[in-house]
């Protein structure tokens, strides 16, 4: 069943340092597996070569050599029932407003807490982003 701690979260390469040691610590706490990649590429092999579904990406807007939108396009061709939760320093409505992001994508803006994380992760995977 979707939205159940056993389902696979995928670690995009911008969540980074402090910030991506919490939240690794706190979905694998919640009882996700978690494949954590280090950049984009890392990622794309990641998600050719793992066997079950991967279930969430999660990712930041802003990345240095590939965007988090075309990662998670990227991933979609190969991911088809892979969600994608965007996380960004930047507000929501500026990220839709320079285009980066399409109106309605599922978002949370940094800095969050880790409650916030789960309920945002749980309401995407049950599809209530």
């Amino acid at each position: 069943m979707q939205g159940e701690p056993e389902d696979v979260a995928g670690l995009g390469p911008a969540v980074r340092g402090e910030l991506r040691a919490v939240v690794l610590e706190t979905l694998q706490m919640y009882g996700y597996t978690v494949l954590e990649a280090g950049h984009g590429g890392e990622a794309m092999l990641m998600a050719e070569r793992y066997p079950g579904p991967i279930h969430l990406l999660l990712t930041d807007v802003v990345m240095p050599t590939m965007s988090g939108a075309d990662l998670a396009r990227r991933l979609a061709a190969v991911r088809l029932e892979m969600k994608v939760l965007f996380v960004s320093g930047y507000t929501d409505d500026a990220i839709v407003h320079h285009g980066v992001l399409e109106p309605g994508t599922a978002f949370l803006e940094k800095p969050f807490n880790p409650e916030q994380l789960v309920r945002r992760v749980r309401e995407v995977l049950s599809g209530r982003s």
